[in-house]
């Protein structure tokens, strides 16, 4: 199942998507808005997998608003415009949806969003690949204690060895697994694995004391349950 929300200034435009979401099993459209602005509150309390979104709109552009969000969902991009299909999939876009697009077209979108889902959270692969610099390193995923944002820059720190890569934390739950790894603080995400110590307002792996953020407290009675299956 997918969880989804619409953003698009136009009313008409969010009926579509409503209509279109309706006759698909496996999506579950919990909200549309007309404001951007107003999805911002929505997607910090809620876990949603996809965001249709349109890119040309009134305050903040679809680019802009992707790029403001601390985590970023898998998008799918709604517009009338093709000029800005380049730009979508720059920012690794699911798919790019050219207004006015039928059914057909929406479905395949969302299968598309679906697959990269499952492929995401299945825990077959135990590995993934951290790019640094010009190079892609192996990395595999029980070596990974902690993450560490400074800006543009995501250090994986590990059991042995610490590497720098050119990315956000924001980009971090497209590659690994979400099941494995969660974002406790703006400037880290840990490994569920590596946890030793759990207290109010820190989580302590390999001795080193890691801060929740004060927008993430809820992620600690979240942690103590997936712990505990």
């Amino acid at each position: 199942m997918l969880t989804a929300i619409a953003i698009d200034d136009e009313p008409q435009a969010l009926e579509v998507i409503r209509l279109h979401a309706a006759k698909v099993p496996f999506l579950d459209l919990k909200a549309s808005f007309t404001d951007a602005f107003d999805a911002i509150p929505y997607l910090q309390k809620n876990k949603i997998d996809l965001i249709f979104l349109d890119i040309k709109m009134p305050d903040i552009s679809g680019i802009e608003f992707v790029r403001c969000l601390q985590t970023v969902p898998m998008v799918v991009f709604t517009t009338a415009y093709s000029d800005y299909a380049v730009q979508g999939f720059e920012l690794d876009a699911i798919d790019y949806l050219l207004k006015p697009f039928p059914l057909a077209r929406f479905l395949k979108a969302c299968n598309k969003a679906l697959d990269y889902k499952n492929l995401r959270d299945s825990e077959a692969e135990e590995f993934i690949f951290v790019k640094t610099g010009y190079e892609e390193e192996k990395v595999w995923l029980d070596d990974i204690l902690y993450l560490e944002s400074d800006g543009n820059y995501v250090t994986f720190v590990l059991k042995n060895r610490k590497l720098l890569s050119r990315q956000t934390l924001s980009d971090i739950p497209r590659i690994l697994p979400e099941s494995q790894f969660v974002r406790v603080h703006r400037s880290y995400s840990i490994s569920l694995r590596k946890i030793e110590k759990i207290a109010r307002n820190e989580i302590t792996i390999a001795g080193f004391k890691i801060p929740v953020g004060a927008s993430y407290e809820d992620k600690l009675a979240e942690i103590k349950t997936r712990l505990l299956k």
